[in-house]
């Protein structure tokens, strides 16, 4: 068991990647700027507002094509413009190069180009530069529904396994089809009814597979990065709930037809599946301080992280961290940025509004680091 523990634990990486250069254009409040990056760790110090936080999510949506705030592509666009671009530049561990190109016009799709091609279907891009993104947004998976959890889960097996991707959506329009005959005054034919749920209990059991198995294997790895962060002041637990684990879905939905007439929509399915968080054998969300809350997303995301580099492509992923100095206490971000300088993780970019603060941890820790100064959308390198 001790064996295959320190399996779970050592990361597997095959190769790096790293973002050499960024330029970007009308992307909310950034007009212009080009930015070359330092190959470890590179810090962005600013205001509120000042764009720090823009700069990590225009870094994000070259790597899934869509911003972290928001799922509205317009909202991306630069107030009074009408169009964005985001050009990153990429080298692998053997020296070849990446050339991704993002861009948008108001009121037209997207395009994602690598190299000089054109993707087909943008989501054949996702999975080419794993990136993992620590945010105050992210909160929302303690506090939030069920949904966010979910969303939390699949993003990380779809970046390593485009047939979950394919079966996801599957199942989701699937589960469309089935929630539009049951709201109908008329009562549908049963066999059409059969036919969807079938098709959400097939797709429905590989992804309630493909959780558990990632669920599984990320316990030990989030305990092990979490009992660092906190010098094992605390016992946290992750705890994968869904309705496939009383049995057969297909069973669920058909017996379940008349109720879920009555109420409109679809009361069994993966679409209902949960991940508890817990501290001390009890929600984060109720017994954890802010400190502690943040400590367990922080530990999950870097989890995240080290599952990421273990399969699909194994590439060490980019590690995005937005604002994590705050509401933690000193020990707990020395702890955060021995463990990402160290040779387990690769190219990483953080924010903070405390020049003073960021140095004296990151000097102290690292020498192969540069320091962005940002100022209402402009890039100064110190």
């Amino acid at each position: 068991a001790f064996l295959l523990f320190l399996l779970l634990i050592t990361p597997i990486f095959a190769k790096t990647m790293r973002l050499t250069d960024l330029t970007i254009f009308n992307y909310k409040n950034i007009g212009e700027a080009e930015l070359h990056f330092s190959p470890k760790l590179n810090c962005f110090i600013g205001g509120n507002g000042e764009g720090k936080t823009n700069v990590l999510d225009a870094i994000h949506f070259l790597s899934f094509c869509r911003s972290y705030s928001s799922s509205v592509d317009a909202l991306s666009v630069r107030h009074g413009s009408e169009f964005m671009s985001l050009q990153g530049l990429y080298e692998h561990e053997d020296g070849t190069k990446e050339d991704i190109h993002c861009g948008l016009k108001v009121g037209q799709k997207k395009i994602v180009r690598r190299g000089k091609k054109a993707y087909r279907r943008i989501s054949e891009h996702i999975g080419l530069i794993p990136l993992v993104m620590v945010s105050p947004a992210d909160q929302v998976l303690v506090a939030g529904g069920s949904e966010e959890r979910r969303r939390f889960i699949d993003m990380v097996i779809c970046q390593y396994d485009p047939a979950y991707t394919e079966s996801l959506l599957r199942y989701n329009r699937a589960l469309q089809q089935r929630n539009v005959m049951l709201k109908q005054e008329e009562e549908a034919d049963p066999e059409v009814f059969l036919v969807f749920e079938q098709q959400m209990a097939r797709e429905g059991e590989y992804i309630f597979r493909k959780r558990s198995e990632y669920i599984t294997e990320l316990i030990p790895i989030f305990q092990e990065f979490y009992n660092r962060i906190s010098n094992g002041h605390e016992q946290v637990e992750l705890r994968y709930v869904s309705q496939l684990q009383r049995g057969p879905l297909l069973e669920q939905l058909t017996t379940g037809r008349y109720k879920d007439r009555a109420v409109g929509y679809s009361l069994h399915g993966v679409h209902k599946d949960d991940l508890e968080m817990l501290q001390n054998g009890y929600p984060v969300r109720r017994e954890g301080s802010q400190g502690q809350s943040k400590t367990f997303l922080i530990a999950l995301k870097l989890a995240q992280f080290d599952f990421l580099g273990r399969t699909g492509s194994r590439t060490k992923p980019l590690l995005l961290l937005d604002d994590i100095f705050d509401k933690l206490d000193a020990m707990r971000v020395e702890q955060i940025v021995k463990l990402v300088s160290g040779e387990r993780f690769g190219q990483i970019f953080i924010t903070d509004s405390n020049k003073v603060r960021m140095s004296g941890i990151v000097d102290r820790l690292t020498q192969d680091r540069a320091y962005y100064e940002t100022q209402a959308g402009q890039f100064t390198r110190l």
